[in-house]
């Protein structure tokens, strides 16, 4: 079994896309549309990263992500961040940030480059 991705995002055709791409690289995949229940989903998924979009419609992927490095629980699960009209690479090295981030559009082998990196 491979390593297990946790994907947010509120728009349906990117989940089914990188869902995809990661399904057939050899993660194991599981997708959220909202931020609401990601706590919940990581407890009983138990992922080994986690890939969100920035703007989601019901929360903010950045909040999202600075909670989970302040849990002693989820700190240790490496976040990348997407978005489209966020350059978050400034903010890589503050508290609470992310551990990487991926610009939209995306490219599909950076994408998965920086999984994979995530990973190791």
């Amino acid at each position: 079994m491979g390593k297990r991705i946790l994907i947010l995002d509120d728009d349906q055709d990117i989940l089914d896309v990188v869902s995809y791409l990661l399904t057939d690289s050899g993660f194991e995949v599981k997708t959220l549309s909202t931020g609401e229940q990601v706590k919940a989903v990581i407890s009983e998924f138990n992922p080994d990263l986690v890939l969100m979009d920035v703007m989601l419609a019901d929360m903010d992927g950045r909040v999202i992500c600075s909670k989970l490095k302040e849990d002693e629980n989820t700190h240790h699960i490496p976040v990348i961040l997407i978005s489209g009209t966020h350059n978050l690479s400034d903010s890589l090295n503050q508290k609470g940030a992310p551990n990487d981030f991926i610009p939209k559009p995306f490219d599909i082998d950076v994408l998965l480059s920086k999984v994979k990196d995530q990973l190791q």
